[in-house]
């Protein structure tokens, strides 16, 4: 199950220059990640500084 980034993403990008995949890019307000693309390993989730990425459901 890939990760996604909540609403309280503040577009910072922190998140997109640390996946290994190049997974995530910046939506509209906020940055997305493709399911498809995600490989699960976590990076985003630890790099985040407000907590907006999760394991999606």
């Amino acid at each position: 199950m890939a990760y996604v980034i909540s609403d309280d993403c503040v577009s910072c990008g922190s998140c997109a220059e640390e996946c290994p995949v190049e997974a995530i890019s910046e939506g509209d307000g906020k940055y997305v990640i493709d399911a498809d693309t995600c490989i699960d390993c976590g990076t985003c989730e630890e790099t985040c500084p407000n907590d907006a990425v999760h394991p999606g459901e």
